[in-house]
């Protein structure tokens, strides 16, 4: 006969100050042991986690071993492209320097041709962004004074990272950034093994010197075989797929790929869905909807972050144009000044003898791609009300309206709650600071 009893039965246990390979050890036990962690730990820390890695887990291939141990990789003085293909990963998760709250001026930059003629675009890039800063300081600080009772300091802070939004489309996109990825050591393994086939050599370095790092901090874990047929298979698929293949896409369009008969299922669930809350993840089995829009290369790497939905990466080119919006920021004479820069800029970097790939890193920020999104319901709903508040960056937010309102117009009960007010500037973008308390 079994016995039941109504006394609480678990135990709740958190250990998070062991190292990765240790946590993956206690973690792979489970799975042959069931006794308690707790007796496991002392054991543990005598054998170590060498062996055991290199045997169950590289040496007989229990990638899911990989998943328990977890590390941090703090890449520096890296290009934003690569910074972009480092985030290019379901899985990723991490942070990067902000182009809208920090100032660039002072920031490296990769020159893989490393031409003079190569070099000097970059250069100019670099002395818009500069100068245009100042410009547009002095302009904000005339529409938008510091008004009585309003913190200098803050209003300040407001003003600059306005500043920053408008001419981070100035800076080109060699332009290198900082990027932290926490990763587990499976993940890292795996999207290095695509990084060192990556069609850009900064990513090929990149990827070897995070492999060589790892190797060193965890020889047990990433001492993986590498095999030619694998290798040649890595190299034909990051060749073809690292880039999506160029269209020019030139407004706003949407497919459905909804099963929306079977949705009505779950009607309820759809039309009471309160604002702030995320839809349950099993209404992504009912399909997706594709999206296509032309946006600045600034505003798709914010929309890169939102990886519950597939976004192919966009190779970055002058044919669809500089993003109007940017030139509407600026002082209208200077605006015409900065127009024919762009415009003469542009055509320098046609002329550079280089491939598609490497000519963006001579392409500033402001200049459209077209991007395509395969985006399950849930995903859609999240990202066009996320991204449709106030202090999202202007270029993104008609973005995020138009998806909410087309997925009204497909599923006309479905409560939406995306943010259509006007943009406008905002004093609480001061207040978005990370800051030491006072003592």
């Amino acid at each position: 006969m079994t016995k039941t009893t109504k006394s609480k039965l678990h135990d709740i246990i958190i250990i998070d100050d062991l190292p990765p390979e240790d946590i993956a050890m206690l973690q792979a036990l489970y799975s042959r042991d069931p006794g308690k962690v707790k007796d496991k730990i002392a054991k543990v820390k005598e054998a170590g986690p060498g062996k055991f890695m290199a045997r169950y887990y590289v040496g007989y291939g229990h990638k899911s071993i990989g998943d328990c141990g977890t590390t941090t990789i703090f890449s520096e003085q890296i290009s934003i492209l690569a910074a972009k293909v480092i985030q290019d990963w379901p899985l990723y998760n991490g942070q990067e320097s902000s182009t809208r709250y920090l100032d660039f001026s002072k920031m490296e930059i990769v020159n893989p041709i490393g031409t003079k003629a190569a070099g000097k675009i970059q250069e100019k890039w670099m002395k818009i962004y500069n100068e245009s800063l100042e410009v547009v300081k002095a302009h904000l600080k005339q529409q938008h004074p510091c008004a009585e009772g309003e913190n200098p300091s803050t209003h300040e802070k407001a003003i600059n990272a306005r500043a920053f939004d408008i001419c981070r489309s100035l800076l080109p996109a060699g332009v290198t950034t900082m990027v932290a990825w926490h990763t587990n050591l499976r993940q890292s393994a795996d999207h290095l093994k695509n990084m060192r086939h990556h069609p850009l050599n900064e990513i090929k370095e990149i990827a070897e010197d995070i492999t060589e790092s790892l190797k060193e901090k965890y020889p047990n874990s990433f001492s993986h075989e590498k095999f030619d047929t694998e290798e040649k298979y890595m190299k034909l698929h990051q060749y073809e797929l690292s880039y999506a293949p160029y269209k020019k896409i030139t407004s706003f369009k949407y497919t459905s790929r909804l099963d929306l008969a079977g949705l009505k299922k779950y009607k309820n669930i759809l039309s009471e869905r309160p604002k702030m809350t995320e839809l349950p993840h099993q209404i992504r089995s009912y399909g997706d909807v594709v999206f296509e829009f032309p946006i600045d290369f600034g505003s798709y790497r914010d929309l890169q972050r939102h990886r519950s939905a597939v976004m192919p990466m966009p190779l970055l080119t002058t044919k669809i144009g500089f993003h109007p919006w940017y030139l509407e920021q600026f002082p209208k004479e200077y605006a015409k000044k900065i127009k024919a820069e762009i415009q003469g800029l542009a055509k320098e970097i046609q002329a550079l003898k280089c491939s598609d790939f490497d000519r963006q890193y001579y392409i500033a920020m402001g200049f459209q791609v077209g991007l395509t999104i395969y985006s399950p319901l849930p995903s859609a709903i999240y990202i066009s009300e996320l991204r449709s508040g106030p202090m999202v960056h202007p270029t993104i937010r008609p973005i995020a309206q138009m998806m909410s309102d087309s997925l009204k117009k497909l599923i006309p009960y479905l409560a939406t709650h995306a943010d259509h007010s006007p943009d406008a500037f905002m004093l609480k973008r001061g207040l978005q600071d990370i800051v030491e308390k006072a003592k």
